[in-house]
């Protein structure tokens, strides 16, 4: 087994195209924009759901020190990311631990998290705010997701936008076990997996405008868990033209198609080929993200993503203009009360709750203290 040094090329003939060390953000190929991965080890939440600890120190607003392990990012009583704009792409947040808790301007709220996944597609703009309630005051309140944006065509830029939940429960998910009955879970959250001892049903549909809403796009997003020394081969993709991320993110090492990787690290598959990948002594995660290119010009600054310069500065024109639907709550960083469940409520008043029997959620923020 050869050693893959990082930001290198591998050998020709082998499906493993490059690697590179992780960074913050995760690099990406089109159709997708942008990866993110937080890991937190918030300590006890306060009386207002943020951390019952000294901010001193920090960047308020700005904060994305990691100090004590955790950061306030542009929160300043709750950690997380008050209210802000997009347009022309979708938001795929995959809450591995912890709660988030969403608002947005087309009325949509949400608390969700511990497995499950929010779609929203910005299209012709939404603002929306993602905080982090701290709702364990006697205990650390850890929090883990990935935040990928995922590009919409020329087309599907000024769609309007879309709120989608996918619960931890409706996901699916098969567990494959080797000859030495080793184990790796794979959680599929778009795309099919071309697997026949996959045994899963239909992915769960996204939302229409999407460029993952095409079958020809062969979008997918699939998390993998892998036992000590678990051996997989994850199959090749259905489309031709299709680009293929692999992200090892936790672990001591795993060999992909024989190179071994010893640090997190992104590496670029050609999708079109079955890769084995056997496992390290510990167990390890990895993420895939997959898809046929869109193949159209990319214009972006900051949270808007077009096809032209003309195109930015009109979004900001817009959202200048309109707010994209005006913030129909109290501040720019509502959190919801403490005791709500995990629910979602739809811009049409229509109401979600994964958890039968929670407590009916008060979509008003708390006060301060």
């Amino acid at each position: 087994m050869s050693s893959l040094p990082a930001s290198a090329a591998a050998p020709a003939g082998s499906p493993v195209l490059r690697t590179e060390p992780l960074g913050f953000p995760w690099p990406t190929v089109d159709p997708f924009l942008f990866c993110v991965y937080h890991d937190d080890a918030y300590p006890a939440g306060n009386a207002q759901m943020g951390p019952a600890a000294p901010l001193a120190g920090r960047d308020i607003g700005q904060d994305f020190s990691r100090q004590d392990g955790w950061s306030m990012y542009h929160g300043s009583a709750v950690p997380g990311f008050p209210a802000h704009p997009h347009r022309g792409f979708e938001t795929v947040t995959i809450v591995r631990k912890g709660l988030i808790d969403h608002a947005d301007s087309l009325g949509a709220a949400a608390r969700f998290g511990r497995g499950d996944v929010q779609w929203l597609t910005a299209g012709q703009g939404v603002v929306h705010s993602e905080m982090f309630p701290l709702l364990d005051r006697d205990g650390p309140n850890p929090l883990e997701l990935f935040q990928i944006w995922l590009n919409l065509p020329a087309a599907s830029k000024m769609a309007a936008p879309h709120f989608t939940m996918f619960w931890s429960q409706e996901i699916p998910k098969f567990t494959a076990a080797d000859a030495e009955g080793r184990t790796t879970d794979v959680a599929v959250i778009t795309g099919r997996l071309n697997d026949p001892g996959a045994g899963v049903g239909a992915p769960l549909p996204p939302p229409p405008d999407s460029w993952a809403a095409r079958p020809d796009a062969d979008v997918a997003i699939w998390t993998l868990r892998m036992a000590p020394g678990a051996r997989w081969t994850l199959p090749a993709a259905a489309g031709e033209s299709t680009r293929r991320q692999l992200y090892f993110f936790k672990g001591a090492s795993v060999s992909v198609a024989g190179q071994a990787v010893r640090q997190p690290s992104a590496i670029e598959l050609r999708a079109d080929a079955a890769t084995e990948l056997v496992n390290g002594p510990d167990e390890s995660e990895l993420l895939v993200l997959q898809g046929r290119p869109i193949g159209e010009p990319v214009a972006q600054h900051g949270p808007f993503v077009m096809n032209t310069d003309a195109e930015i500065r009109q979004a900001f024109a817009d959202y200048q203009r309109t707010g994209f639907g005006g913030w129909p709550w109290p501040d720019a960083a509502p959190v919801h009360e403490r005791a709500s469940g995990r629910f979602a409520l739809h811009p049409d008043g229509a109401q979600e709750r994964p958890e039968p029997g929670a407590k009916e959620p008060d979509l008003a923020p708390l006060p301060p203290a």
